[in-house]
This record gives structure tokens, sequence and C-alpha cells, in this order.
């Protein structure tokens, strides 16, 4: 891919949209995860036994989520990320390359921390964040030990030995938490949940230090499969992503449950992007790419919506939907955003976050409103 030395956003034909459009549809699979496991009831219920009680519809409901969507979409998400690092990485100047992305990776992290703290304690932008930070010294090594760091952060994550020396808190503390985090979250105004939520972060903490090698892992396979160039010539590679996809499938089926989440992951990208690479994949798909354009606000937009619909300052549904209502709200709210993102889109460069990262990242405003919307020639958001 060629080097850019402006700030300008990228054209649209310089934009490769399977990439948003992947970037779409895993939104979708964090937002399903999100809803239903994290923002319904504790994020500390699924380490408990199953609700027998639930309706026929939820257990279900329950069940194909975690089964083909809990902890896959959002290693597809890593992964994504990875490749988005790694695009950042070759199209900056050199002369500013390690600046300009310290920069935008210390907004990343301080945007975290307000919605870590503020918002909604299931954040991933901290964690993403501060492996951002860990991965960027490896961009500057060849291709090779991109790979090598890849296999030796998924190895770190298989030996569960983290798993060993950060435990989570007992049983019965994990039994007592989900209780009162019923009625804080359920029925508490807005000061008694931020104290509840601040107080319950170090006990969350250890499902990020489980995580953190497994996206260390997957932002450089993410970055070091744009190093092969496949992906800026996906249509050319179609049969290669395709069958790459295959063998991901075929391993997923005899991998343990760690290893399976990042090979259904990567087989999940390898049909998308395959499919999107196509003329009618891509006029099938096209309506996820203004979204995974604005994944970051509408990342953000999702925690503030669901925070109103469960917590108490809001409508106070909090542990009291089944898992199918709640991806019925989940749904709602994706749909509205695919139909906003290509709205908004249609008259801006970025998204409102998007624009806001890229703006402080490079320490000045970057052109808002669309060419396309001017009477220009268009032009999408880098």
């Amino acid at each position: 891919m060629a080097r850019l030395s402006t700030t300008e956003p990228l054209a649209g034909a310089d934009r490769l949209a399977a990439i948003d459009i992947l970037r779409g549809i895993a939104l979708f699979g964090v937002m399903a995860i999100n809803v239903a496991f994290e923002f319904r009831v504790s994020i500390f219920q699924e380490f408990l036994r199953p609700d027998r009680t639930a309706a026929p519809l939820d257990q279900m409901v329950e069940r194909v989520l975690d089964q083909a969507l809990e902890l896959k979409a959002f290693a597809l998400f890593s992964l994504l990320f990875g490749v988005g690092l790694a695009i950042q990485f070759d199209r900056l100047p050199t002369g500013r390359r390690v600046v300009l992305l310290l920069r935008r990776l210390a907004v990343l992290l301080g945007i975290g921390l307000v919605h870590l703290t503020l918002i909604w304690d299931g954040d991933i932008l901290t964690e993403y964040a501060l492996a951002g930070l860990v991965v960027l010294p490896f961009l500057f090594g060849p291709r090779w030990l991109v790979g090598v760091g890849a296999l030796a952060f998924l190895a770190l994550y298989l030996s569960d030995y983290l798993f060993r020396l950060v435990p989570l808190p007992d049983k019965f503390w994990i039994a007592q938490h989900v209780i009162e985090a019923a009625r804080v979250y359920g029925a508490g105004g807005f000061a008694e949940i931020l104290w509840f939520r601040l107080s319950e972060i170090s006990a969350i903490a250890p499902l990020h230090v489980w995580i953190f090698p497994r996206t260390l892992a997957l932002f450089l396979i993410g970055a070091f499969v744009w190093r092969t160039g496949v992906l800026q010539r996906a249509s050319e590679h179609r049969s290669l992503i395709f069958g790459a996809g295959l063998v991901a499938l075929v391993v997923t089926i005899g991998a343990g449950q760690s290893l399976a989440t990042v090979t259904l992951a990567l087989a999940y990208a390898c049909f998308i992007i395959a499919a999107a690479s196509t003329p009618l994949g891509s006029r099938l798909l096209g309506w996820a790419a203004p979204l995974g354009r604005m994944a970051f606000t509408n990342y953000l937009m999702q925690s503030l919506i669901f925070v109103f619909v469960f917590y108490g300052y809001g409508l106070g549904l909090f542990g009291k939907l089944g898992a199918a209502t709640a991806l019925m709200i989940g749904i709602a709210v994706y749909v509205a955003q695919v139909v906003m993102s290509r709205w908004w889109l249609a008259r801006f460069n970025f998204g409102p976050v998007e624009w806001l990262w890229r703006t402080l990242m490079y320490g000045q405003s970057q052109p808002m409103r669309s060419r396309a919307a001017a009477g220009a020639r268009p032009v999408a958001a880098a």
C-alpha cells in the first residue's frame, strides 16, 4: 500500500470496503454478547450455574450466542484492530510515525478510561490501547518477527498460566456480588452505580489479564495478514482466503475451547472477506460498511443506549429481561445504527468520535464536512 504523508481522509477508492464490512458485521456480534450477558445482567453471572428457570427461548438464545459469538466476536474485533494499526503504521510518514501512533493510542486510552469509569465497566477500549502500545514495537520489525510474536502470545494464552496466576474471587463472593449488582444497577441512582462500578473494576481486572495475551496475538495476526498483501488484493485471492477459512473451521472442530475462539474468528473473517470481495457479496453486504467506518462511535453509542435501558437512572430493566428480549432491543439499536451511519457518512467524512480521535491524534482539526455533501468529489473517512 502506498505510504501517504497527508492528514487528509482516504478517498473512497483507496479504502478497503471488505474490511469496513467485516468491522460492521463484527460490531453486531459484540453488541449481541454485550446486551445479552453484560448489560442485561452482571458480567459475573456467567460464572454461576445456568439459570434453568429461564424460558426455553431465552436458554436457546444464550446457548447460540455462547457457542457462535461469545469471545469470537471480540476476537474478530481484535484481529481487525491489528489490521487497522498496521494500515496506520504503513500510511503515516516515517518521521512522524512514532509520535502520531503513540498519540493515537494515548487518546484511545483516555476515551477508554472515561468509558470504563463513567459509563460501563465492560469497556474494551482501555485494553486495546494498552495492547497497542505493546504491539507497536513489533511493527518496526520484519514480518517474521510479527508472526513469531503472535505465536508466542497465543501460546501464553493457551497455557492458562495467567488464569492460575490471577484467579477470580471465589464462588460465594461472585454469587453475593451478582445479587448486589441486580439491586444497584437495577434501582440505584447515578452516584450509587458509579461507586459500585468503580469498586468492581478490580474484580473484573482478572478477565482482562486472562484475555490480554490473546488480544496481543490477534493484533499481531491482523498485522501479519495485512503485510502479506492478501487483503489489499482480496478479489484476486478469494480462493486462498476462502480456503484459509475452511482450514480454520476444520481446526476449530478439534480445538479446545480457548483455541476455538481464535480459529472460529479467523474462519468468520475469511468467509466474510471472501464474500465481500465479490461484486454480488459487496452489494449484499455493503450495508455494513458505513457501520464499520463508524464502529468507534457506534460502540460508544450502544453503551450509552444500553446503560439507559438497563440501569436505575434510566429504565431500570437490569436483571428483569430475558436474553431473547434483550437481544431484540439490541437488534433494533443495531438496525437504527445501520441507517444512521449511512445517513451520516453521506454528509460527513467521519463519525463524531472518529473525528475527535483523528483530530487529537494529528493535533489539528480534521475536515468533517464531506465534499460530496458540498457538491464536490465524494470523500470517505480514513
